[in-house]
């Protein structure tokens, strides 16, 4: 009986150890796996970033002059040099009547032309210049610059900066009209 209960005991032994080793074994495959899996993370993590940076690069910015008389609106996109011209519409192109090549209508109406253009050409974001008159005329920006303003943020375009540059004569400068003025 004791040979048979020694057999008994180094079997299971036996089995005990065999449970053991593939319990290692599954131990190094799952930690393994984890490994694969914190590199699989890591890349993708790194890939994301990668996306993100490269994203990042792909922006394109412009410049969008606008240009606002009580006469006309003027929308112009170029590069920010200012050098390329992007593309160009102004309210007149728009409207029928003259009377109303200065309105918000017109003015909406030549920044969505715009707007078109410029995002088949890849442009992401926008800076804004606005410009009345000036100089011995009004310089109060026509009121077709803020529905400008407002399409051009509306057309999906990432907006910067704001700018009115209009410009402002810092000596005296003449007014239109000869030594006694308009004569009626």
């Amino acid at each position: 009986m004791p040979k048979v209960e020694l057999d008994a005991e180094a079997l299971k032994a036996e089995k005990i150890e065999e449970i053991k080793a593939e319990a290692e074994k599954i131990k190094a495959e799952m930690q393994a796996g984890r490994k694969d899996e914190e590199k699989e993370k890591i890349t993708t993590e790194k890939k994301q970033h990668k996306e993100e940076t490269h994203e990042k690069d792909k922006e394109k910015w412009g410049i969008a002059h606008i240009f606002s008389s009580y006469n006309n609106t003027i929308v112009h996109i170029t590069d920010l040099t200012g050098s390329e011209t992007v593309a160009l519409s102004s309210g007149g192109v728009h409207v029928n009547a003259d009377r109303y090549e200065s309105s918000p209508f017109a003015a909406m109406k030549a920044s969505n032309a715009v707007v078109e253009i410029a995002k088949t050409k890849g442009f992401t974001g926008l800076h804004i210049r606005v410009r009345a008159v000036g100089g011995v005329g009004s310089r109060v920006p026509g009121p077709g610059a803020q529905a400008a303003i407002r399409a051009l943020a509306r057309g999906g375009f990432r907006i910067g900066r704001i700018d009115d540059v209009t410009p402002i004569p810092h000596d005296t400068t003449r007014k239109k009209g000869g030594k006694r003025g308009r004569r009626v």
